[in-house]
């Protein structure tokens, strides 16, 4: 009797300690992520934490610059996946992340409207007096107002069309005021505009990424985050089959790949 209660003990006890062990190794990891990647990080979320149980993430959207700023000011985030390769390279070189910066994607550029068929628009069209207004993401903190900016300076229509430009904190504010119709015609992600909710109401138009510098995109590990090990996970499973097939449904180009 008493071998049996032994026995019973031990086996509650090495249960209690592995049920333990295992609470002690789930993670959060708290991910800014630059807001072109909303749609594709809301399907991307679910399949890795329902592949990679216990982790957890929570997705923090917004502008990269800005990012980049709180990062290197001390926030708190495990992983940064900026829209400019620079700037994770920038954290790196000033102590506040870690090797390697990963390329996840390239971004492209697109003329966006629900108001007009952009599909038929080109970049010299936004000089017709029918667009009062024209969005694109602030160009000082926004890699996608950056490049939106260099391709109106390229295609020599900045001049005509700077007194009439409105412009978003991020690319997906950018979108939001030209869904509302703040904007008649707005230079957006394309990742934005084959989301379900532009798709249905608008058309898009690639821009040439001749007329811009390229949007690499890349992405960084902090040094809050090196020893997270949801982050480390989640970084690993944006190279895998699945998070790529993801990507590609956003229009993103994956490294090695040609650029549509």
């Amino acid at each position: 009797m008493q071998r049996s209660l032994r026995f019973l003990l031990v086996r509650v006890v090495l249960a209690f300690a592995a049920s333990f062990g295992g609470a002690a190794q789930a993670e959060t990891a708290r991910v800014a992520a630059a807001s072109d990647l909303k749609f594709a990080f809301d399907e991307l979320k679910p399949l890795f934490e329902q592949t990679h149980p216990p982790h957890r993430l929570e997705l923090i959207m917004g502008s990269s610059g800005k990012f980049f700023q709180q990062i290197h000011h001390g926030a708190p985030f495990d992983l940064f996946f900026s829209a400019d390769v620079d700037l994770p390279k920038q954290l790196v070189a000033r102590g506040k992340a870690i090797t390697p910066v990963t390329t996840y994607a390239l971004g492209r550029i697109v003329l966006w409207s629900a108001k007009v068929d952009a599909s038929r628009l080109r970049l010299q069209d936004l000089e017709r007096s029918e667009f009062r207004k024209i969005a694109i993401a602030a160009p000082d903190h926004a890699p996608y107002g950056a490049r939106a900016k260099e391709a109106l300076q390229a295609s020599g229509v900045w001049p005509k069309v700077e007194s009439r430009l409105v412009f978003g904190e991020n690319i997906a504010q950018t979108a939001q005021l030209v869904d509302q119709q703040a904007a008649e015609v707005g230079i957006l992600a394309l990742s934005l505009a084959l989301s379900e909710p532009l798709r249905k109401k608008g058309a898009y138009a690639l821009i040439p990424q001749e007329l811009h510098q390229p949007l690499e995109q890349a992405y960084v590990l902090t040094t809050h985050g090196q020893n997270n090990a949801a982050a480390r996970a989640f970084a690993d499973f944006m190279r895998s089959a699945a998070a790529r097939r993801v990507m590609v449904r956003y229009g993103f180009v994956l490294p090695g790949e040609a650029a549509p």
